[in-house]
Order: structure tokens, then C-alpha cells, then sequence
């Protein structure tokens, strides 16, 4: 239908969006395909052979198709007409009819408001940090309104039509200023008019920085998207309609920043006021936002890494509750169960009412033994003198009738075991080549005695030490792991159970809401129809089988899955293989070689279930640790707070955008860490990075320093598929087990500006 030409010498700026008006016809937005890497300032390039860095080709030339919003009227055999009002009138010498809007950088989203026919759009802008007085003013991201058909200025004005100074390249000379009333292209490139529209400003603009115009869009990385408009009679009959409160608002949303504002405009489409839309939440790199039918609002989230598989990229639903939320519970104890007596603490700490409201809570606790109490506090002390399983309900009211009701089972009578596995003064984060662990295993049991006393045998002692080639996934260890341990043939049935939500009705050993999964498999054991009935159960749901209580239809499992489900349950009550264990004390050797990716862990486990007391089943205690491989890539850490995350040309790293920057990792061991090696650069030609230094701090970013990197600068033309240059943290010696940060420095760094680009960490041992 329609076919836009484009150079591939360089990159970027494609645009990429469509929308439709209410009369059939279609609006398309394009980049000015320009590259953006020779200047920050407007890219006006009109040396021979630099049309690539010349914008004056695509979105300042009347005759073509780049840099624009166009608008055509789509027919059924495949061609399209021209409607009326767009710029240029059919048959202008030196111009394309299908081009509404011109001047535009990189309009990657736009929208069509459906009443008004205002067409609205996110254009991307440059990249200079700050103004200069000789080739113009600093970058600016703009949210443009087109009432009518116009120009918007790019490359000569941004933002409220702030003007860029006529720049010659050839002779490294500043011009004057671009007029925006009489706004000029005499550029070699261009094939279109000489003489261009006048500019028009953009409806909403804001740089790198704080903006004094539109303070609430915030500072740092920019990049605006736009629409849609919301009209409330269009959802008079939907189930959840947004309220007429945002009637006419225009929703923008920020890419980078992870916002999304309310615009109000007047009767004439004039800017009034902003407001954040759900300010408690910042949405993962929204991408495309559009209102379905039945009035909820559905976002595309890209996630946190640029060119990457981002865990965090989703379709999310955003659904209007126009009335009271429930509480959300918190609820926790000091330890699960005990000998007798035996005293727990429960508290509801970090139980919270969405919309603020009082709370009132409510402890029942319960047995079948017929053991009841009311406590009226959000905290609470209780003892039980008597052996038995006991259940602990938290019920929290909010003053405006929302009830939200959490339980857990507290054993009394039965003190669980305490297992200790000890490696010496090793240590249990990461795991080193050829290091020699001399390990021991003990237990003490307040019923059974202790290994000490040899009341506890080696034998009843479960120890494992494993490699695992495939990772640090923690779903993984813990499935696969105890997979082997316990003898279990179905791991893929585990794993399904553990993504889906058997486990909120359903205990392995022990009843919930619906029957344990041990008494399914015992009451089927000797049925041959039991996996093809249960299957189907499973996908369709059911009652009356175990009491009144129905269990949920989960049509979303395929009856592949919904059967390996039920093999795993099936198992539980057949005999297991006796379960391989090395000895309690011995010597083990870490042999694998850390590889570039940074992948295999080694897991140390010891388990060890009790005889059980006064008629309570036994209690499994344990203790493991994970043993990852000292390498770690930084876009693998557990926190990444105002960097970015990317990969490209077979790299992955981050990219921290302002001083105060940080990465970390949870509950790390620096127990005989002496260094971290890293790789990192600081490339201007590619970034326009401003450099810094990397401090190691503990506990939080402003915690304990232990050490920092020298002044990391530019990399000197290496760009990012060369590697970096390694640099290195000596660490104060520190015992035990801390959250780190690495904090990247620079109070000089120009707001907006990145500081550096890090692609790997590595620990080291001092032994």
C-alpha cells in the first residue's frame, strides 16, 4: 500500500506507530532515520557522503516520507486516497500529499483522539546533556498535539520552539539561530521546498533534568509516548469503566522514567495540568497502552534491559476499582513449632491498607482438639501447654468493610532439630576451583539426643554436595535438588505443582482447605482410572469428593501438564529408593572451572527428620547453602537501581545513568573476599559517558565503605564489543554475611548523562 525509503548506512529512528480516526483514515508515524552519534545538537550534517547524519533529508524535506505522521485513506483493492487537510495539497511541486505532520525526530508512539481528531504523539529527542551558546539548546523529549496539519520544526527547534544555531560542519563554524517563523532547508540533501512551514511547539517538553516547566515528569533517561485519550461515554456499558473523572485527559507515558500522567487540556486542547496516574508504581519500560471494550486498560511492558529476554517483560491489565481495597496481610512467627510449652510470637508487622484506611486485627487461634482464643492486637504472645497442631488465623478489617483472612499451622510439643553443616572459615557464597572443604555434619534433637552423644546416628543423616551445571536458579535448586534427594521421578509434575497454586489449598503431608497431597495419593493408590479421573478433575474442577469446600477448574493446563501433575501426587504414598548420602565428616573438592557465563553452583545440604513426640509426627530441619559461581555478570544482580540494563553484540551490562546509581546482592558471605575484579568503561564516542568510580558499600548504598575503584574514563574508542578495561575493589576485610552495593560515583556527571558501562564482576579469595 504504501512504501517509505530508508537508509541502512547507519542507524536509527524508525517511529512505528499507526492509529485511525473516526473517518476511515490511517496515521502513521516514521523516524527521521538520521544518526544520532555524530552530535548531540541538531544533526544538520551537508558534507558530501554524510547524508546519514543530515535530518534535513527525511523530516525537513517536504518530499519525503521520513521524519513524520502521515495520513492516508486506506481502499479495499490495496491503494489509498489522499483526505483533505493535510499539509501539502495534491500536485505541490516538491512535496508528498500523504505527510500531516513534519518535523519530527522519532514519534514512536502516537494516538488519535477520537471526538476532537487532535492527533497526539511521543517524540524521542537528542541527546545533549545542556544548552551551548554556539550550537543551541539542550535536549528536550516532547509530547506534540497536532490540531491541524503542520510543521514541527526538527532539525532546526525542539520543545517550545527553542532554536538551534545553523551549524557548518565542513568548517567547524556556528551560524545564527533557525527562525521558526520562516524556518529554511538549503541543505544539499534536500529534495523537496526551500521554504517550510512555520514551526509549531510542542504541547508538553521536558530535558534530562528537572524541568521548570513540568516539574512532576521528574529527571534522568527520557523517552515520551503518547495516547490514548480517554472518553467516558464510549464505556457507558462496560463491566469497568475508568471514572468520568479522567474524561478528555490525555494519557502520556515515559518509557525510561516508568510513568504514566493524566493530562487535562481546555476546551481548545491548551495544556492545563498533569497528575500521575497509580503514583505508587513504576511500570517496567511501558511500550503501548490502549482501552479495550470492557474498559480495562491494557499496557505492553518491555522490562528492564535493553536488546535482552526480560524476566519483567509482560501484557499487564490495569482494572478500575472504584471502591474500598482490602487489606493486604503481612503475618509471621518466630519460630513454627516447639517443645512444651511451647511460647510463639506472631506479628502482623508490614500489613497494610491500600487505601490508608484503620486496621483492626483479629488473632483466632484453634485446634481440633477444641482449643480456641481471640486475641484484638496486631501482635501477640501465646503459649500452649498442651501437644498438638494448631492453627494461627490473622483477620484484618479495614473501617470501610474490606476483610482479608491469611492462616499457618503451628506444631507444639514436638522441639524441631537444629542441623549444622560446618566448613570452617570458608567461604558460603561463592565457590572457588580446587578448593578443599573439610566439612561436618552435626545435629542436636531436644528428644533424640545429638550426634555428640551418639543418641542421633550418622545414618539417619541426610548429606548432599552437588554441582549443578545449568545455573543459580533458585526454583531450580530447590526442586531439582530435592528431587534427587527424595527419590522422586517426576520432577516436571513437582515443578508444575510449585508454579501453580496447589500448595494455597493443599499441604504434601499435611490437610488445608482441600486433603493432603500424600492422602489423594493413598486413597487412589490402587485405582487404574485414578490419573485419567484426576487429570480431568484437575483441568475441570469439582466438589463433594472431601468435603464441601469445591476445587477450582484450572482450564489453563493443558492435560499434558495437568498429568504429570497428578503422577507426582500418585507417587507420594509408593515406596522411595533409599536415599544416597555421603558420610557426616569428610573432604570434598570443587572441580568445576567457572565458565564465561558465569553459570554452575555447588549446593551443601544436610537433613535430618526427628522421631517425633507426645504422638506428633517427625520434623525435618536442614541446613543448606548455595555456593555460586564467583563471576557474575551485573545484570544478574538481585538489584539495579537507576542503571540500565542492555545486551549487544553478544554483551550483557549496565549502563548506570546518574551518580548515586547502584547495583547489589542480597546476603552475600565476605568472609575471605580480598578484591572484586571488574570490567568497566567510560566510552564518550558511543555514550557520551562521563566516567566515575565504583564503591564497595555494605548493609545499604550509604552503608560501610570497603573500598572503591579508581577514576574509571574514557575506554578511548574501544565500544562495547572490546571488552572494557579491568579494574579492581581491594575489600576490607569483613566477616560474615552482608547485602553489598556497588555504588557508581561522580557529583560532576552532568544530570542525564551516563557514567559508564560495567560488563562484569568477579570475587576473589585472599586464601
Amino acid at each position: 500500500m504504501l512504501e517509505v525509503a530508508t537508509q541502512r548506512e547507519q542507524c536509527c529512528h524508525t517511529g512505528g506507530s499507526i492509529d485511525w480516526d473516526t473517518r476511515g483514515n490511517l496515521y502513521l508515524s516514521t523516524g527521521d532515520n538520521t544518526s544520532p552519534r555524530a552530535t548531540t545538537y541538531a544533526p544538520i550534517d551537508e558534507r558530501e557522503g554524510r547524508s546519514p547524519w543530515d535530518a534535513q533529508k527525511s523530516a525537513a524535506n517536504t518530499n519525503d516520507l521520513r521524519g513524520k505522521i502521515l495520513r492516508i485513506t486506506p481502499k479495499p483493492d490495496g491503494s489509498y486516497t489522499i483526505p483533505e487537510g493535510n499539509l501539502f495539497p495534491k500536485g505541490t511541486s516538491k512535496t508528498r500529499p500523504e505527510i500531516f505532520v513534519m518535523g519530527c525526530r522519532n514519534p514512536f508512539r502516537i494516538a488519535v483522539d477520537k471526538k476532537s481528531g487532535f492527533v497526539y504523539w511521543g517524540d524521542v529527542g537528542p541527546d545533549s546533556n545542556g544548552p551551548d551558546s554556539l550550537r543551541g539548546p539542550a535536549s528536550l523529549d516532547e509530547i506534540g498535539q497536532a490540531r491541524k496539519a503542520g510543521n514541527f520544526g526538527w532539525p532546526y527547534f525542539v520543545g517550545d520552539n527553542q532554536a538551534y544555531n545553523h551549524f557548518n560542519f565542513a568548517a567547524n563554524t556556528s551560524g545564527p539561530k533557525f527562525d521558526p517563523e520562516n524556518p529554511v532547508n538549503n541543505s544539499p540533501n534536500n529534495t523537496g521546498l526551500n521554504n517550510l512551514p512555520p514551526a509549531q511547539k510542542a504541547l508538553i517538553w521536558y530535558p534530562y533534568a528537572e524541568s521548570k516547566e513540568f516539574p512532576l515528569v521528574g529527571t534522568g533517561g527520557r523517552c515520551a509516548m503518547a495516547g490514548p485519550v480517554y472518553h467516558f461515554e464510549d464505556f457507558k456499558k462496560a463491566l469497568r469503566a475508568y471514572p468520568k473523572y479522567y474524561d478528555g485527559k490525555l494519557l502520556i507515558y515515559e518509557w525510561m522514567r516508568g510513568w504514566i500522567m493524566a493530562v487535562t487540556t481546555d476546551k481548545n486542547g491548551d495544556y492545563l495540568s498533569m497528575e500521575r496516574f497509580m503514583p505508587d508504581y513504576k511500570f517496567s519500560n511501558p511500550m503501548d497502552m490502549e482501552f479495550a471494550d470492557n474498559g480495562d486498560l491494557y499496557m505492553l511492558e518491555y522490562g528492564s534491559g535493553w536488546f535482552s529476554a526480560n524476566d519483567d517483560a509482560r501484557l499487564i491489565r490495569i482494572e478500575y476499582n472504584g471502591g474500598n481495597r482490602n487489606p493486604k496481610i503481612v503475618l509471621a512467627a518466630d519460630k513454627m513449632g516447639g517443645a512444651l510449652p511451647f511460647t510463639v510470637h506472631l506479628t502482623s508487622k508490614g500489613t497494610k491498607d491500600p487505601d490508608g484506611d484503620s486496621l483492626k486485627f483479629t488473632w483466632k487461634i484453634s485446634s481440633k482438639n477444641g482449643y480456641y482464643k481471640i486475641i484484638n492486637q496486631p501482635d501477640s504472645k501465646v503459649t500452649f501447654a498442651k501437644a498438638g497442631v494448631y492453627k494461627a488465623t490473622l483477620t484484618v478489617k479495614d473501617n470501610k468493610g474490606g476483610i482479608s483472612v491469611q492462616s499457618m499451622e503451628l506444631t507444639a510439643g514436638n522441639e524441631p532439630p537444629v542441623v549444622s553443616f560446618d566448613i570452617g572459615r570458608n567461604n558460603k557464597s561463592f565457590y572457588f576451583p580446587d578448593k578443599v572443604y573439610n566439612y561436618k555434619v552435626s545435629v542436636k534433637d531436644k528428644e533424640d539426643g545429638s550426634t555428640e552423644n551418639g543418641k542421633i546416628k550418622p545414618s539417619d543423616i541426610v548429606v548432599n554436595i552437588d554441582y549443578l551445571p545449568e545455573g543459580f536458579d533458585k526454583t531450580e535448586i530447590v526442586q531439582g535438588h530435592r528431587t534427587a534427594e527424595e527419590g522422586v521421578i517426576n520432577t516436571k509434575g513437582l515443578k508444575l505443582i510449585g508454579l501453580n497454586d496447589c500448595k494455597s489449598c493443599h499441604g504434601e503431608y499435611k490437610k488445608s482447605i482441600g486433603p493432603s497431597f500424600y492422602s489423594v495419593s493413598v486413597k487412589y493408590n490402587s485405582n487404574k482410572d485414578a490419573l485419567e479421573k484426576l487429570t480431568r478433575k484437575v483441568i475441570s474442577g469439582g466438589k463433594g469428593v472431601w468435603g464441601d469446600v469445591p476445587m477450582a477448574a484450572h482450564p489453563q493446563l493443558s492435560t499434558e501438564d495437568a498429568s504429570e501433575m497428578i503422577k507426582y501426587i500418585l507417587s507420594l504414598s509408593k515406596p522411595k529408593p533409599r536415599i544416597k548420602s555421603l558420610p557426616v565428616q569428610g573432604t570434598y573438592v570443587t572441580n568445576k572451572t567457572p565458565n564465561e557465563k558465569g553459570l554452575g553452583v555447588y549446593i551443601f545440604r544436610a537433613s535430618y527428620t526427628d522421631r517425633g513426640a507426645n504422638g506428633l509426627p517427625g520434623v525435618t530441619s536442614e541446613e543448606t547453602f548455595t555456593l555460586r559461581n564467583a563471576k557474575i555478570n551485573p545484570v544478574k544482580y538481585d538489584e539495579v537501581v537507576d542503571a540500565t540494563k542492555m545486551s549487544y553484540g553478544g554483551n550483557s551490562f549496565i549502563i548506570p545513568s546518574k551518580t548515586g546509581s547502584y547495583i547489589s546482592l542480597r546476603q552475600i558471605d565476605l568472609t575471605g573476599i580480598s578484591h572484586i575484579d571488574l570490567t568497566a568503561m567510560a566510552p564518550k564516542a558511543q555514550l557520551n559517558a562521563e566516567g566515575g568510580i565504583i564503591e564497595l558499600h555494605i548493609d545499604s548504598p550509604k552503608g560501610e565503605l570497603l573500598g572503591k575503584t579508581g577514576f574509571i574514563g574514557d575506554a578511548g574508542g574501544g565500544g562495547f564489543t572490546m571488552g572494557g578495561k579491568p579494574t579492581s575493589i581491594d575489600v576490607k576485610p569483613t566477616e560474615g554475611v552482608h547485602d553489598i552495593y556497588l555504588v557508581f560515583v561522580n557529583p560532576n556527571a552532568k544530570p542525564g548523562a551516563s557514567l559508564m558501562v560495567v560488563m562484569n564482576t568477579t570475587f576473589r579469595s585472599g586464601d
